[in-house]
This record gives structure tokens, sequence and C-alpha cells, in this order.
């Protein structure tokens, strides 16, 4: 076999892969639509869940879903790019970038279960927050916290060292070159991070079921419990309690990560031409 034919042999093995993974895609998200957007309505969005979810809507997991993503991107954002700062910016490659990254890696790699039991055990229990939303924010925000550090370390070493340099010449501080020139380049990739950590979060329900709680009123506070709309879905399905209520709230689902992508890419590329 050729050279020049076995490139076009994998050029085409990968095109299919990729199509295929389309193809999966796209099915999942009919199958869900069409059995999910006949049931949707205004009373099914507006009205709290009633008789364990086989009547009513899904206001209150809607309510409790924006809470936890809220409370956990407030946690995480910070601790995620502080980290990948200091990981680039004010430490040399050696052992202490080397054990914070293994560290990370490592906490990516912790099944959702085992960090819902750790925060079941710590902020639950011993913290005494008891099923709610701050414990729920909390743990949710350890879970998502190596994406974000791992997208915003390789957005951060993306933007050119001259950036740096010209700061430097002219006689600024660090923290003025990082704060100015550096974030700045940096936020298109900092934002994706956070849309995929938004995407997983959003949909995870080991991790809500051990900390949040399953409860079905609306929270008004962070130290009320809830029950997040991947949670409502899990148990409506799981239990047969209501597939026509479970579809519609997946179709929910899917709408809310669509919406979420779509407009922070619209930022994200609004921001990035308003720099050119």
């Amino acid at each position: 076999m050729t050279p020049r034919r076995a490139e076009h042999i994998a050029i085409g093995l990968m095109v299919s892969g990729a199509f295929l993974a389309l193809a999966i895609l796209f099915f999942i998200i009919a199958v869900i639509m069409v059995k999910g957007l006949p049931h949707i309505t205004a009373r099914f969005l507006l009205d709290n869940p009633m008789d364990m979810g086989r009547a009513g809507g899904i206001f209150s997991t809607i309510v409790s879903t924006i809470y936890l993503l809220v409370v956990s991107l407030v946690i995480a954002i910070p601790l995620g790019v502080g980290t990948a700062i200091y990981l680039t910016e004010y430490t040399e490659e050696g052992k202490i970038t080397k054990i914070v990254r293994f560290g990370t890696e490592c906490l990516a790699g912790v099944p959702s279960i085992i960090l819902g039991l750790f925060g079941f055990i710590l902020f639950v229990i011993k913290l005494g927050f008891g099923w709610s939303v701050l414990s729920g924010g909390i743990s949710l925000a350890i879970m998502i916290l190596p994406v974000i550090i791992r997208t915003s370390e390789e957005a951060i070493k993306s933007v050119p060292q001259a950036f740096r340099d010209v700061n430097e010449v002219l006689g600024g501080s660090k923290w003025q070159g990082v704060t100015r020139l550096v974030l700045p380049n940096a936020a298109p990739g900092i934002l994706t991070g956070v849309i995929l950590s938004v995407g997983r979060g959003i949909g995870e329900t080991a991790v809500v079921i051990f900390t949040l709680g399953t409860s079905l009123r609306t929270p008004f506070s962070i130290f009320d419990s809830g029950r997040s709309m991947a949670v409502h879905f899990y148990i409506l399905a799981r239990e047969g309690i209501s597939m026509s209520n479970a579809y519609a709230t997946a179709a929910v689902l899917v709408f809310s990560i669509l919406i979420i992508n779509i407009f922070s890419y619209y930022l994200m590329h609004r921001f990035v031409e308003g720099r050119r």
C-alpha cells in the first residue's frame, strides 16, 4: 500500500468517525425532543412538581439548578483561574507545579459518586450544612475545579510571551501584566472551560443527590434543600413515576445547555472581535 493511499484511508476513517459521533448526538437529541417537546407547556415550566412528580411542572427544580450552578461557579472560577495564574505566571516549572498538576489530574479522575459521599460526610454531616444548596454547590465546585484549572492554564499559556516582555520593558508590575494583558487575551479560552464545567455540572446527579437532596420544594436560600433537573429526571425515569414528565425535563435540560453554549460563544466572539 502506497503512503498516499494509506493517508486517504486514514482520512476517510477519521471523517467517518466524526460523522458517526455527530449522528449519535443528533439521534439522542431527536429522541428526547420527539418524546419531550409535546409535554412542555407554560404550566409545566411555572408549576411546582406534585404527587412526587407525576403531575405539575418543574419550576422548583429549575430554581434549584440555577442556585446550584451559581454557588458552584462563584467558588470554582476564582479558585480555578487563580490556581492557573499561579502555575503559569508566578512559579517556575518544578516540583510544586508538578505536584499541583498531578493533584488536579487525580481530582479529575475521582468518580462523582465518591465526591458525593465526601460532600455528604464533610458538608452535610460534619459541618452541619445539611442537605442544602450550599453543600451541593461546594461539592459541585470541587468536581468542576479541575476542568477550569486545566483549560485556564492552557489559555494563559497560549498568550504570546511578547505581551509579558512589553509590560516588563514599560515598567509594569507582574500583576498589571496579568490583569491588563494576559487575562483579557486568555478570556476566550477561560470562558470555554467555564462552559464545559457548566455543561458537566448541570447534568450531574450523583454528587447532587448526596448533598443537595431530593426535596421538591423551592429553595429560597443557600441553606435550603432542593432537587436539580437532572436528579428529577433520574428519579422520574428510574422509578417509572412519569416517563412523559421525565422526557420533558430532559428536553428542558438539553435546551438549557444549548442556550448556555450559544450565548457564551456569542459573548466570546464579540469579545474577540472587540479586541481586534
